[in-house]
């Protein structure tokens, strides 16, 4: 796994990167602003982006706006000290694949890899808030998007956090039927990846 680290704080990106090293993850390189993070991305075209939100000049959540906006298959994970409700709405949004907090660090390695599996990662405390962040609109015509009852059963369990094994395990189907139906979801919704489609499975009404 090939990823790149952006943080202001100089001692953090440098300890993050001595640290993921010593555990097998190639850090290719380091930046410490939004506009290091753009060039860097396009540059290098890492795996995995693992990124702050707050610094200086343009702001981790800009700086994805701009990295998604060129390359919708980004992979990009925030790492922060803050869990303010705006910021995590953002970074469901725009698209990002994780945002988690720099007090659990432990958990960064673990993060990476669910990320890179095609997972996305929001610590516990932030999934359960996502709920509340996110205003229902009036109830989703899904018939009008050709979304089935098995389609929307497999999306109320994407929107739960359950990976598509835990999905494929919990209906009785295989792995690849699961991928297939979420893939024909994501096509026919007309959003980019799982994030999206919890967030606008929240929106929907139905997971009120």
């Amino acid at each position: 796994m090939r990823i790149i680290i952006v943080d202001d704080d100089r001692i953090v990106s440098s300890s993050l990167k001595t640290i993921l090293e010593a555990r097998g993850t190639e850090v290719v390189a380091v930046g410490n602003s939004g506009e290091e993070a753009v060039r860097l991305y396009s540059e290098y075209l890492p795996d995995v982006l693992l990124m702050d939100i707050r610094m200086d000049g343009m702001t981790g959540l800009e700086s994805a706006e701009e990295i998604l906006s060129a390359d919708r298959e980004a992979r990009i994970l925030f790492l922060t000290t803050f869990s303010d409700d705006e910021y995590i709405l953002k970074a469901l949004n725009i698209g990002a694949k994780g945002y988690i907090l720099k007090q659990d660090f432990e958990g960064i390695d673990a993060a990476l890899k669910a990320v890179m599996s095609g997972q996305s990662v929001f610590g516990n405390d932030i999934v359960s808030r996502i709920p509340g962040l996110v205003q229902p609109k009036k109830s989703y015509d899904w018939e009008s998007s050709e979304i089935g009852l098995k389609e929307r059963e497999i999306i109320a369990l994407v929107a739960d956090g359950l990976s598509n094994k835990e999905i494929a395990e919990r209906l009785y189907l295989s792995e690849g039927t699961v991928r297939n139906y979420i893939s024909g979801i994501l096509d026919k919704l007309c959003l980019r990846d799982r994030t999206q489609l919890a967030v606008f499975y929240y929106r929907s009404g139905d997971s009120q």
